[in-house]
């Protein structure tokens, strides 16, 4: 598999990330974790991403690829709290507890990246908690910190000049981060990882595509109205992630799945490589012509 620098990190990426936030939300069995990660490690996949509020998602990950620790790039996110770390909580004391318990679930004694997760951009300047997170970084708790966000926020974190990695949506129904952020990201050699990268397939419906969550994603498909859409399933989708992973600036992109052969499915797709200039230029324009102002990067 094709891998990238990300960015300032240095760390040579898997061009496909897994995900993590599917495994933990729809409590996917350890044993279907183990052969979905185990496979896929040994077809190149080096990164995996989570997070604090992701349910069990970092216990699954940590239970299937502990004991492969070596071979994998682990990334999380803080900034929740709750019993289940699901509520949004921000304060300095938080995240500390919500790295150490990372560290726990996912059996580890170091992140490679620590991301703080969508948090407003007032609380980015007040800098208690990115002062915590490099406090974090001093300890040998994370290699590196990122930023978890979109929009205004994300500019907003990436002009502090604090961060090594951006977390932002993109996608063929999500591509303000293309013209807003993007460019400030090369410049200051962030790593960037794409969410959401194939628009959670939401022209097909299913799990993710169909439910409240992707509803903004829907409504701009119907606007945009691709005519790749209208190819077979997997041809349109092999479109969407290629068009993500052809963006200038784009390291890496997270694709989540509890089904051991979507990913070895996701992982063909990828290996076609950039979409031809035509195809990624068609795509772009059609959303300048189309995109209303207040489509912005969705969280």
């Amino acid at each position: 598999m094709e891998r990238r620098r990300l960015g300032k990190t240095g760390m040579e990426v898997s061009v496909l990330g897994f995900g993590a936030s599917e495994i933990g939300y729809e409590h996917a069995p350890p044993a279907t974790v183990e052969r979905l990660l185990g496979g896929a490690l040994d077809a190149g996949l080096n990164l995996i991403d989570t997070a604090a509020c992701y349910a069990d998602s970092e216990d699954l990950v940590g239970r299937a690829i502990g004991h492969r620790r070596g071979e994998v790039f682990l990334m999380t996110k803080c900034g929740h709290a709750g019993a289940e770390f699901n509520l949004p909580d921000w304060s300095p004391s938080l995240i500390v507890r919500s790295i150490e318990r990372s560290l726990k679930r996912l059996r580890t004694d170091y992140l490679d990246v620590v991301q703080l997760h969508s948090c407003d951009s007032a609380t980015l300047r007040d800098g208690s908690v990115i002062a915590e997170l490099q406090r974090a970084r001093d300890r040998g708790l994370t290699r590196f910190i990122g930023y978890s966000g979109d929009s205004d926020d994300a500019i907003a974190a990436i002009r502090l000049e604090v961060f090594d990695t951006l977390q932002i949506s993109i996608n063929i129904a999500d591509q303000e981060a293309l013209e807003r952020v993007l460019p400030l990201a090369r410049e200051r050699d962030l790593g960037v990882i794409a969410k959401r990268p194939i628009a959670n397939a939401a022209w097909l419906g299913g799990r993710f595509g169909g439910d409240l969550y992707s509803l903004p994603y829907r409504r701009r498909l119907r606007k945009l109205a691709y005519g790749f859409l209208k190819s077979p399933p997997q041809e349109a989708v092999a479109t969407a992630l290629r068009f993500t992973l052809t963006a200038p600036g784009v390291h890496t992109a997270i694709v989540g799945t509890k089904r051991p052969s979507r990913w070895e499915h996701n992982a063909r797709l990828a290996a076609r490589g950039p979409l031809p200039d035509s195809e990624y230029e068609a795509i772009r324009a059609r959303w300048r012509m189309v995109a209303a102002p207040d489509w912005t990067g969705q969280r």
